[in-house]
């Protein structure tokens, strides 16, 4: 029987802890904040988006970095084999719009609840409040852990399940980055992602809070499109946020270090330009004496009315049926194509997750143990990997914690670096 040591109490890093456990191992699970799941508990807006019910094609396009080196954690553990760990431990799932899988009961406190049971069932040593400063080792093995106030762990095994750096205040503040540095581990530059993006045109703070559904979005860097899809977006004090944009940064983030880029938002996608244009005129045929600044209240929410008035450059006091058929296809194009002009990324504060991490060329991905350093094991976001929202993330997280859970223990079919 080994002792695995697992650094990090998180999806990825309880997942590492139980299944090491299982394997009949001694598994010791650190985790410096007072209690597990911290980060989990907030995810999908405290609903816990569990994974996605697509099939393994939809997996790997959903990864938007190294999506290759996910080949054998998603196989190991797959999303329908999330569903049914969470259901076998009482957590009745339900699947929504864009295949996400949610509790039943959409409370992410039920799958914290559920996870303990299991670590308690498995006999894993949790230890809260405990937080790890460094990676022992012994020639070119890990050793152990090095535990805050100079307390030495012992161990044969170690597993990095730290997180990334986004929510800081979950304790996501990238610890696991040093140690892997320590380790002799390159780590690729970190930046937010899944966060809100910021925009230069001062009218979003007119609509702030105005959350806008079944639209489409385009953004596009010199006239090439980066990402287009259709869904829901929010407007806010500094620019955009919502399902849409927030899967959007994750496609267009490198591209705004650079510079830039022109967002249009297609308010009527199911329209085409031509029948845009008859929708008006039969709006404006049925009140002819109304002004054009009180004649849009059919067709746009009222907070997005006087930025379109405006934009539109129609005098607001012009009586509709004294429009012209020019003026009137300029106000079609702004359906088409309302722009914002899109200049950055907020931080890690509203970011959901991180992008870049230990270099996964570094770690085996059959197993997920360090190349440097052997008994040395990394899960979860810590590590160079990330994808689009939707359950995505957490998926990574869950499969890569099994491997690693299972591989520590010397179970797994892939070769170790020892």
């Amino acid at each position: 029987m080994k002792t695995i040591i697992v650094i990090g109490g998180g999806p990825a890093g309880m997942f590492a802890a139980l299944f090491a456990a299982r394997q009949g191992h001694s598994a010791i699970l650190l985790e410096k904040n007072e209690k597990l799941g911290k980060k989990l508990f907030i995810t999908g807006k405290g609903r816990c988006n569990l994974t996605n019910a697509c099939d393994m094609d939809g997996l790997f396009s959903n990864v938007v970095s190294n999506r290759k080196f996910l080949y054998s954690a998603f196989y190991a553990f797959d999303n329908f084999r999330v569903v049914d760990f969470f259901e076998s431990h009482g957590v009745r799932t339900k699947t929504e719009r864009g295949s996400r899988v949610f509790p039943d009961s959409d409370r992410s406190s039920d799958v914290i609840a559920a996870l303990s049971r299991a670590l308690r069932q498995a006999g894993v040593s949790v230890r809260l409040r405990t937080k790890a400063e460094g990676i022992l080792t012994e020639g070119d093995r890990a050793s152990g852990v090095l535990l805050e106030g100079g307390r030495i762990l012992k161990g044969d095994a170690v597993v990095v399940a730290t997180g990334g750096r986004s929510y800081p205040g979950t304790g996501s503040t990238g610890d696991g980055y040093q140690f892997a540095k320590d380790c002799g581990h390159a780590v690729t530059p970190l930046s937010p992602s899944l966060a809100p993006l910021t925009a230069k045109e001062p009218y979003v703070k007119e609509m702030q809070g105005l959350s806008l559904r079944n639209v489409e979005v385009t953004v596009r860097d010199k006239g090439r499109v980066l990402y287009q899809d259709f869904g829901e977006m929010l407007f806010t004090h500094f620019g955009v946020s919502g399902p849409l944009i927030l899967s959007a940064s994750a496609v267009v983030g490198e591209a705004l270090k650079r510079g830039s880029l022109s967002m249009t938002v297609n308010l009527k996608p199911a329209l085409s330009a031509e029948q845009m244009d008859q929708r008006i005129q039969r709006d404006f045929s049925e009140i002819q004496n109304k002004r054009f600044k009180n004649a849009l209240s059919r067709l746009l929410p009222q907070k997005m009315i006087p930025v379109m008035v405006r934009l539109s450059g129609i005098d607001p006091k012009k009586l509709v049926n004294k429009v012209t058929k020019e003026e009137r296809l300029r106000l079609c194009g702004l359906f088409e194509a309302f722009p914002l002009t899109l200049t950055g990324i907020r931080g890690f504060e509203e970011a959901i997750v991180t992008k870049g991490g230990v270099s996964v060329k570094e770690v085996n991905p059959s197993t997920m143990e360090s190349k440097r350093l052997c008994g040395l094991y990394f899960a979860g976001e810590v590590l160079d990997l990330d994808a689009m929202t939707g359950g995505f993330n957490l998926q990574i997280a869950w499969s890569t914690g099994y491997l690693a859970g299972i591989s520590s223990g010397g179970q797994s079919q892939g070769q170790s670096a020892c």
